[in-house]
């Protein structure tokens, strides 16, 4: 094992079991329902087979009124409920080809404000996702040194 220049494609820390969505779904309900019941916190958000955008858990949580299910809801805050995924979702994310290296994912975590980045072929279609827990991950695990 290489101790820099790792590429994603040996799946040390590449998720490829994607939860993809359209952004025509309602929002927040279906894809909070995803979250949950997968216990992930990205999904991509694809269109004619392409990464269109990512909506991540925090973007969920940022788009609802922290009054819904409570004595103080009103109709406004359950309004919330009603977006829609093109609302809300990260478009044009930040990417990378497989051929990526780890140092050039973790400049790109460092020097922007995500916690996961996509994978592509060529055609922007998606390979899969690292994230910033998958690299600690392996880390942890001493799959990978950098």
């Amino acid at each position: 094992m290489s101790d820099t220049g790792l590429i994603f494609d040996t799946d040390l820390f590449l998720i490829r079991d994607l939860t993809p969505v359209s952004h025509d779904p309602s929002f927040p309900s279906a894809v909070k329902e995803i979250f949950e019941r997968i216990n992930i916190h990205h999904l991509l958000v694809i269109e004619s087979n392409i990464v269109f955008g990512v909506v991540s858990d925090r973007d969920l949580y940022k788009s609802l009124s922290p009054n819904i299910g409570t004595k103080t809801e009103t109709p406004k805050d359950a309004a919330t409920l009603n977006k829609r995924v093109h609302q809300i979702v990260s478009r044009r994310p930040i990417v990378l080809p497989s051929n990526a290296t780890i140092e050039e994912a973790v400049y790109i975590f460092n020097t922007h404000s995500i916690s996961c980045i996509p994978i592509v072929d060529h055609a922007m279609r998606p390979i899969g996702i690292i994230t910033t827990r998958s690299i600690l991950k392996a880390l942890s695990e001493k799959k990978i040194a950098l």
